[in-house]
């Protein structure tokens, strides 16, 4: 914001939301939060950033006649809520740093992220109803026997976690996914107001800055061209903004469930020899994240082809835990 505010031509209004869009005349309506004045702002274009649950989304779904705008919004039956592990008083990790750690359990789980300052982000994935779900957490004495029941090894090191529990809500998780992305050059989705994704790749805040390089890249292939730059874009766009958002729903039932499955460890192993020792390799989970120059659909088909068959080896050599690397390497590169 501040090399954007340099430049001179940026202008920042907070605390202002769009409420509105005309596509006629390619004129959005923005409210002033603290004192509900609407004004109108036009442009050559509109790009409409304003996240998962747009308004500049929903003016297109109510376009009528030549748009006809597609749309599904699937929620997971899970639901999560944010806690902490802090540092120690000496402002130590309680924890390994240099991990991400994942306590599955059946139809469940936590997970805990370390911060700079030595605490861990920790988060509790549970359904919102059944047996094992936040419906059934109340009390204090039913969280902490639920803690210690499930996550004994966690708790003891989250001296706050009754007062997280009440005091941090508990959300959803939703994957939005929508076309066209764009209204005749006037007017265009980016970002989550496009492809909102669950957080189980760590990947929507870069398939948000990946918009822009690709909308950046059809700007100097169509020099003012505004209905080629958007239309181009959202073709580009489009079939990787739906694969990450399956690549992280698949990601969610992965770490929940497979992580539990000692041949899904086995061969998380021979990923991780492989990785180490051919250069050229990638699991699905490196090519997403590490790789440019590859597409998320890219990586989402080839990460499952290489899925399926290290699963098979995995079943097949189980419990010996030693593998032959040089002739996995040869099976995946055929």
């Amino acid at each position: 914001m501040d090399e954007a505010q340099k430049t001179g031509k940026i202008r920042f209004f907070f605390r202002h939301e769009c409420s509105d869009i005309d596509f006629d005349r390619g004129v959005a309506t923005v409210k002033n939060l603290e004192t509900n004045e609407e004004t109108t702002i036009t442009g050559e274009v509109i790009l409409g950033t304003d996240g998962a649950f747009s308004a500049v989304r929903q003016a297109m779904m109510r376009q009528s006649g030549g748009l006809r705008f597609q749309y599904s919004q699937s929620y997971l039956d899970t639901g999560y809520k944010e806690l902490t592990i802090p540092a120690t008083e000496s402002g130590e990790f309680r924890l390994e740093k240099n991990a991400l750690h994942i306590w599955p359990r059946e139809g469940f789980m936590l997970i805990a992220l370390p911060n700079l300052d030595g605490s861990f982000t920790v988060t509790l994935f549970l359904p919102f109803e059944g047996e094992k779900s936040f419906a059934n957490l109340h009390s204090p004495t039913e969280i902490k026997q639920f803690f210690d029941t499930y996550f004994a090894s966690a708790t003891e090191h989250m001296p706050d976690l009754i007062e997280d529990f009440y005091e941090n809500p508990t959300s959803s998780l939703c994957t939005i996914k929508c076309f066209p992305w764009q209204v005749d050059g006037k007017v265009a989705l980016m970002g989550d107001a496009a492809h909102a994704v669950v957080p189980f790749y760590g990947q929507g805040m870069n398939a948000s800055f990946e918009d822009c390089v690709v909308l950046d890249a059809c700007m100097d292939q169509y020099p003012g061209d505004w209905n080629h730059i958007l239309s181009a874009y959202e073709t580009a766009r489009k079939v990787n903004g739906d694969a990450i958002g399956d690549l992280a729903v698949d990601n969610f039932y992965e770490m929940k469930a497979a992580t539990a499955d000692p041949v899904f460890a086995l061969k998380r192993r021979i990923e991780l020899d492989l990785e180490q020792n051919f250069p050229d390799y990638f699991s699905k989970y490196s090519m997403v994240t590490f790789r440019e120059d590859l597409p998320y659909k890219t990586a989402m088909d080839k990460g499952r082809d290489q899925d399926a068959l290290l699963m098979q080896y995995a079943r097949n050599i189980y419990p010996g835990q030693e593998w032959d690397r040089e002739e996995v390497y040869k099976m995946l590169k055929a």
